[in-house]
């Protein structure tokens, strides 16, 4: 007779952690050849991490405006950072009227964490709060108004330019993606065939080509004497793009939704629309959220390639900067700067997204 504990094996919980001890025993030090990689392995990572501590601390350079200073040193020059962060940060916009930038990302930050917590989601205060923000974000960026001085779009760059291209990015697609993949599953033909040309052909195509359509050839079908904003054009082309990759996911989420939620709603007479509204796009949503995190922070990263058009974003402003024959050898320096602010917003973003998944988990089975 089988044994109890074979009988009815534990569930496996995915999510239970297991003793660090145990966990080292079975991974790294499960047999002889295990124990002696681990060991090697082990000693070449403290290795780097103590020549990169040595390189990025011990004799690094933190303040000083003589680049001799760090010509002379063994380590890293942090002090680039110091020198260069307003054009690195702020880029091509006018140097006296860099405290618009300070105070537009602090408004930006505010409303955003506001909008992230759960106590204020509610159209009543979201929306207000969006159109104050943005209201206010245009004044600050645009000025001509209040005795501020005006400074074109054209002139915009750095981290603004990254957070308004991200944030138009996102607001723009995500209503759009939503509506694609209703449309490539509706049981309408005509709906369905526009979703998936849309989809395909947009998607099969590289940003960089959507965004040279937006600025040079979408003015060609304009009226004589129309003009649309550059920056909108390019908003709009990135947004579009998004949308199509992110209309797949969210219709791999809407086709994992079992049929007996359909089924469900029918019996107690909802529409189609009180159906998706409800019912089905919520579960879709949750089971693609992983996903549709995924390509929201791919979208921050996307913001580079306006680099084609002229417009200078965080980093295009950082690989102008280092054109500084003074200080163009510590470039290694200013990147890391550049990619420790990508990865400061993409983790945010994706431990919000965990920290989301709890908060819609509770209660299910």
């Amino acid at each position: 007779m089988a044994s109890p504990s074979l009988a009815n094996p534990a569930p496996f919980d995915p999510d239970a952690r297991m003793p660090a001890v145990e966990w080292m025993k079975r991974n790294l030090f499960k047999n002889a050849f295990q124990s002696v990689l681990t060991i090697i392995v082990s000693f070449a990572i403290m290795s780097l991490a103590w020549l990169l501590f040595r390189w990025g601390v011990l004799d690094a350079v933190f303040v000083t405006n003589d680049p001799q200073v760090c010509r002379e040193a063994a380590g890293a020059c942090w002090a680039v950072i110091g020198v260069k962060h307003r054009p690195m940060l702020f880029g091509l916009y006018p140097y006296e009227e860099h405290w618009r930038l300070v105070l537009m990302i602090v408004v930006y930050l505010a409303t955003v964490v506001i909008s992230l917590w759960p106590r204020f989601w509610n159209l009543r205060i979201l929306v207000p709060l969006w159109i104050a923000s943005v209201t206010a974000i245009t004044v600050l960026m645009f000025g001509g108004v209040f005795g501020l001085r005006y400074v074109p779009s054209n002139d915009w760059g750095g981290l603004p330019l990254t957070i308004i291209l991200f944030t138009g990015t996102v607001l723009i697609g995500m209503p759009v993606a939503v509506l694609l993949a209703l449309g490539r599953r509706s049981p309408l033909p005509f709906a369905r065939g526009i979703s998936v040309i849309f989809i395909e052909c947009l998607r099969g195509v590289p940003l960089i080509t959507i965004l040279f359509v937006a600025v040079n050839v979408f003015p060609l079908f304009l009226p004589q004497g129309m003009e649309v904003n550059k920056l909108l054009r390019i908003t709009v082309g990135i947004a579009i793009f998004f949308a199509c990759y992110q209309a797949e996911v969210i219709r791999g989420g809407l086709q994992a939704v079992p049929r007996g939620q359909y089924e469900a709603a029918a019996s107690i007479n909802l529409s189609y629309w009180q159906t998706t509204r409800r019912i089905i796009l919520p579960q879709a949503m949750r089971i693609a959220l992983p996903s549709i995190t995924n390509h929201i922070v791919a979208a921050m990263k996307n913001t580079s390639f306006v680099i084609i058009i002229g417009l200078f974003d965080i980093l295009t402003a950082t690989s102008a900067v280092m054109q500084d024959p003074l200080w163009r050898r510590y470039y290694i320096e200013a990147y890391l700067f550049i990619a420790f602010i990508y990865l400061f917003f993409g983790y945010a973003l994706s431990r919000y997204a965990r920290q989301v998944e709890k908060w819609i988990n509770i209660g299910r089975i």
